[in-house]
């Protein structure tokens, strides 16, 4: 496979973050989800007015996985007062990784994954953090395997539907 390349995401690359974004996020949980909560759910968190607004959020850092010029996954990561929760200035929150459904299994993950830990490691951060769906069983083993473990359980919404995410955490050594 040819060279994957990571690069940091800037307003101009708006419409394709919200194609990528609406497109993994319907591939990933349209199957276990009403059609009516996830539509709602798209239309709400990738909105234009709502992608700027985290763009333009100097706490946050979002990165595509560029293969001959297309985005095939992303990644967002949250520090300080962005966190979702926690807000602890020793932590990274890595919000999101998506990967288009046909590159799953070719570590395309695996590198927004190093990516966050390079941003985390840079920042001196103590931890990293993150919610993962607790029935999305890929990506709890893909974090398992990366080291992360399990602290805590919260509840995600998803239109009228209540979700337990897992929370998992794992300790930097420098």
């Amino acid at each position: 496979m040819e060279t994957i390349e990571i690069r940091k995401i800037v307003l101009n690359d708006i419409e394709q973050l919200q194609k990528i974004g609406r497109q993994t996020f319907h591939d990933t949980f349209s199957e276990s989800n009403a059609e009516e909560n996830m539509k709602k759910y798209l239309d709400e968190k990738f909105s234009i007015e709502k992608l700027t607004e985290e763009l333009n959020n100097q706490h946050s850092e979002f990165y595509f996985a560029i293969l001959q010029d297309e985005a095939i996954g992303y990644l967002k990561v949250n520090f300080g007062e962005s966190q979702t929760e926690l807000k602890d200035s020793k932590a990274l929150e890595i919000e999101r990784i998506y990967v288009s459904k046909e590159f799953h299994g070719k570590k395309v993950g695996q590198l927004l994954y190093e990516k966050a830990i390079q941003i985390a490691r840079n920042k001196q951060s103590e931890y990293v953090w993150l919610g993962v769906w607790e029935e999305n069983h890929r990506a709890v083993s893909f974090y398992k395997k990366n080291g992360f473990t399990e602290f805590d359980k919260h509840i995600f919404r998803l239109g009228n539907e209540e979700q337990t995410d897992l929370m998992m955490k794992l300790k930097l050594t420098n």
